[in-house]
């Protein structure tokens, strides 16, 4: 019979016992559970900590006994015959740090719960501990509940004929009956996906379902990769930051007109405050996934066999929030050979503060594209090219800002990565007395609400 998850008071008891010492295989009979499953439970949940000990200075360097060096940073120049290697900051300013892990975290129990020389060491640690590992059990239960439970790979393998057939005036019943080996979910689910916009069929390709009325209510959402948060968490983002400090940052996000049309999506890079913008037939993450294929067209188209590195230096690190458009991060991340180029985080959930200057720099673009108000309607985005769209980022990013010094974000931006690379993106300078941010710059036109 197989027996139920670990509870928490089975983390806990896992946790006191690698305290007093005991084995992974130990403390599994005690529990009365197989020895693989406490050691998978311990590997998979231990957390890392930045912990050093009590009067001894935090030095992980692999050479901190022989090292000789004087005067790496101002912080000791004070003291000419100190040794940097006696210093807390020796490792963030040494160029020849290299970091010595503990040889003891490489075997079992795999932690330092329990280790006689835990309160000596200065090595980086890791830890058991229950509420910790409770937490990430919770949140990995929710999120792999949430969402597509097939990968993008078992989808396409059936998306393509499912369109044809369909094209052909056949029915998802008739087309899943004719190929029975080829869809490894059943009707209803097929019928979800299709609402939910992750097959290249819609609901218009469905005559019989287009006579319903539409119910009221949310639209149904579908995460591509229902697990795309595990490592990839606010949390998991500061750490990365911590350990490759100076990282500039890509804040990304999307723009709504209205319910259903068209979107925006921006790219907000940090420290340069510059944006860019491309239009979205939909709110998907295939959606997303081919602007970043086009991207990285363009700069290949642009730089050759320099278009990796340039790729790389434009997006070292992407930060956005939890929008099911953003749940294909392995199409973000690697090219089309399966390499990674980028690292993508997302924020907490409903704390939109974490991307802070993304989200104001859309203020700016509401100027020219109103949201809508109480009287007024929101501007549509469905008669928008991505000329237009250009044009718009060619004078936000022209807007002189106070925050950076009074110069514009398109003049930082040259500065690091060159006028042309902007012009790729059909953003050009624009003169400071020329911009405009009002809705005729597109030839929109603010429509008032018709009252009753």
């Amino acid at each position: 019979m197989k027996k139920p998850r670990l509870t928490e008071r089975d983390r806990l008891e896992i946790e006191l016992g690698l305290k007093a010492g005991k084995t992974p295989y130990a403390i599994a009979k005690e529990l009365g559970r197989p020895a693989k499953t406490v050691v998978r439970e311990i590997r998979a949940r231990l957390t890392e900590s930045e912990k050093g000990a009590f009067g001894r200075v935090t030095n992980r360097c692999a050479h901190r006994m022989q090292c000789q060096a004087r005067k790496l940073c101002a912080h000791c120049l004070y003291d000419g015959n100190r040794r940097c290697c006696l210093c807390r900051l020796c490792n963030r300013v040494c160029r020849q740090f290299v970091e010595q892990p503990c040889e003891k975290l490489a075997r079992s129990p795999w932690v330092c719960n329990g280790c006689r020389d835990e309160p000596r060491c200065v090595l980086r640690k890791k830890y058991y501990q229950h509420d910790a590992a409770q937490k990430n059990y919770r949140e990995v239960l929710v999120q792999t509940r949430t969402g597509a439970n097939y990968s993008e790979a078992e989808i396409a393998a059936f998306d393509a004929t499912l369109h044809e057939l369909l094209l052909k005036g056949q029915s998802v019943h008739a087309a899943m009956t004719n190929n029975p080996g080829l869809f490894p979910m059943c009707e209803k689910t097929v019928y979800r996906y299709i609402a939910g916009g992750l097959l290249s069929s819609k609901n218009h390709h469905l005559p019989e379902k287009m006579k319903l009325k539409p119910r009221k209510g949310k639209s149904v959402e579908h995460k591509v990769d229902a697990t795309c948060r595990i490592g990839r968490t606010y949390e998991d983002y500061q750490r990365f930051l911590a350990e490759h400090p100076g990282t500039p940052v890509v804040e990304m996000d999307t723009v709504e007109g209205v319910k259903g049309g068209k979107v925006l999506l921006t790219l907000h890079f940090m420290p340069q405050d510059f944006m860019l913008a491309f239009l979205l037939e939909r709110k998907c993450a295939a959606a997303v996934t081919e602007v970043f294929a086009r991207i990285r067209g363009l700069l290949r188209k642009a730089y050759g066999e320099k278009a990796e590195e340039m790729f790389m230096r434009l997006f070292p690190v992407i930060l956005t929030d939890n929008g099911t458009e953003f749940t294909d991060p392995a199409g973000i991340e690697n090219d089309e050979q399966g390499r990674a180029q980028t690292s993508l985080f997302y924020c907490d959930a409903c704390q939109s503060w974490q991307k802070a200057h993304v989200e104001r720099n859309h203020e700016l673009l509401r100027k020219v594209l109103p949201k809508g108000t109480a009287y007024t309607e929101p501007t549509s985005f469905d008669g928008l090219t991505q000329e237009q769209v250009a044009r718009l980022l060619s004078h936000v990013n022209g807007y002189v800002r106070k925050s950076i010094g009074d110069r514009t974000p398109w003049q930082l931006f040259a500065e690091s990565f060159g006028a042309e690379c902007a012009a790729l993106f059909g953003v050009v300078e624009i003169a400071p007395n020329d911009v405009c941010l009002k809705p005729s710059l597109l030839g929109i036109e603010v429509r008032v609400k018709k009252m009753d």
